[in-house]
C-alpha cells in the first residue's frame, strides 16, 4: 500500500467547533436540572411539613370552636388534644340559634352567588366577542379592559357610593351585587378571552358550515371547551366576595350585614367573645375550602391552561 492511499484513507481533523467522536449528549438545562431536583424525595417532604405549618392556624382555629371561652383563655388549643373533655358542640348550637347571624349567612349567600353567576355569564359573553368576533375597535376595547385590572378598588368606593344614594340603591344587596360584579368583569373578560382565543379556528369554521349560529356556537361549543377557565373564575369571584368586608360595610345593609361584617361587629362589642367567633370564622371558611375542593381540577386546569403547548 503506498504512501499516498494511506494519506486518502487517513480521518481528517475535526473543525474547531465541530462535533468530535469525544462530545457526549447536550448538558442538561436549568430547568430539567430545577425540575429533577424538585422531584427528589427530600423536597416533598419539605414541601408536606410547610403545608402542614400552613394548616396549622386552621387547625387550632376549628379545635378552637369546639371549646367553652373558659377553656379558651385559660389554656391553648393544643389542650384540647389531650382533654376529651374540653370538646363541646355549645358553641355552635348557640351561634347557629342566632338569629342575627343566620341572616348574615342569607345575606351572604344572597351576595355571593348572583356576583359570581353575572360575572361568569358576562365575562363569558364579552371573552368571546374579543376573541372572535369583528367589530370596529375590538383591539382598543380590549386595551381598556385590561386597563381597568390596575384600578384599585378604594378609588371606586366614594364615586360609586353618591351614584348608589341617587340611585336609591345604597346600603341594599342589589348594590353589594351591582358592585362586586362590575368590578369582577374585567379579570373574568381577561381570563375567558385569553382562553377562548386558543380554542383552534378550524373547530369553530367546521360547526358554522354545520349551520351553527354565533349563539349556538358559543353554547355548544365555546362554553363546553372552556369549562376549566370558567370554573376557575368562578372559584376566584366566588372567595373574593365571600371573604369581602370593605364593601360590605360600606354597600351594605348595616340591619342585615354579610357574616364578615357581622364577625366583625361582633368583635367590636364584646372584645373577645371566642366562643362566637371561633365558629363563625370556621364556618365563614368552611364553605369557601368545600367549594375549592370540589372543584379543584378544574382549577388546577384552568389556572394552568395556555401555561403548556
Amino acid at each position: 500500500m503506498t504512501a499516498t492511499t494511506l494519506t486518502a484513507q487517513a480521518p481528517e481533523p475535526a473543525k474547531a467547533g465541530g462535533p468530535t467522536a469525544e462530545s457526549g449528549p447536550p448538558k442538561p438545562s436549568l430547568g430539567s436540572r430545577l425540575a429533577s431536583i424538585a422531584a427528589s424525595g427530600a423536597v416533598r417532604v419539605v414541601l408536606v411539613v410547610l403545608a402542614l405549618v400552613w394548616l396549622l392556624p386552621t387547625a387550632g382555629l376549628f379545635v378552637s370552636s369546639f371549646r367553652t371561652p373558659r377553656d379558651i383563655a385559660s389554656s391553648g388549643w393544643w389542650e384540647a388534644l389531650t382533654d376529651p373533655g374540653q370538646w363541646t358542640f355549645a358553641n355552635y348550637d348557640a351561634l347557629l340559634s342566632n338569629d342575627t347571624f343566620t341572616g348574615s349567612l342569607w345575606t351572604t349567600i344572597a351576595i355571593t352567588v348572583p356576583s359570581t353567576l353575572l360575572v361568569i355569564v358576562l365575562g363569558a359573553a364579552a371573552g368571546y366577542a374579543f376573541a372572535w368576533l369583528d367589530f370596529p375597535g375590538r383591539d382598543y376595547w380590549f386595551l381598556l379592559v385590561v386597563a381597568l385590572l390596575v384600578v384599585p378598588v378604594q378609588m371606586a368606593l366614594l364615586p360609586v357610593a353618591r351614584l348608589f344614594n341617587t340611585l336609591g340603591i345604597f346600603e341594599t344587596t342589589l348594590g353589594v351585587v351591582i358592585f362586586h360584579s362590575a368590578y369582577g368583569l374585567p379579570f373574568a373578560i381577561f381570563l375567558l378571552r385569553n382562553f377562548f382565543a386558543e380554542i383552534p379556528r378550524e373547530l369553530l369554521e367546521a360547526a358554522r358550515l354545520d349551520g351553527a349560529g354565533e349563539l349556538r356556537l358559543f353554547t355548544r361549543v365555546v362554553l363546553p371547551l372552556g369549562g376549566p377557565a370558567i370554573a376557575a373564575l368562578g372559584i376566584f369571584q366566588f372567595m373574593w366576595v365571600w371573604n369581602d368586608m370593605l364593601v360590605a360595610l360600606i354597600f351594605a345593609d348595616a340591619g342585615s350585614p354579610p357574616m364578615t361584617v357581622a364577625l366583625q361587629q361582633e368583635m367590636r362589642q364584646f372584645g373577645s367573645n371566642f366562643d362566637v367567633l371561633a365558629p363563625g370564622a370556621f364556618l365563614t371558611m368552611l364553605i369557601p375550602l368545600a367549594i375549592f375542593f370540589a372543584f379543584q381540577r378544574q382549577f388546577v386546569a384552568g389556572v394552568m391552561s395556555g401555561a403548556v403547548k
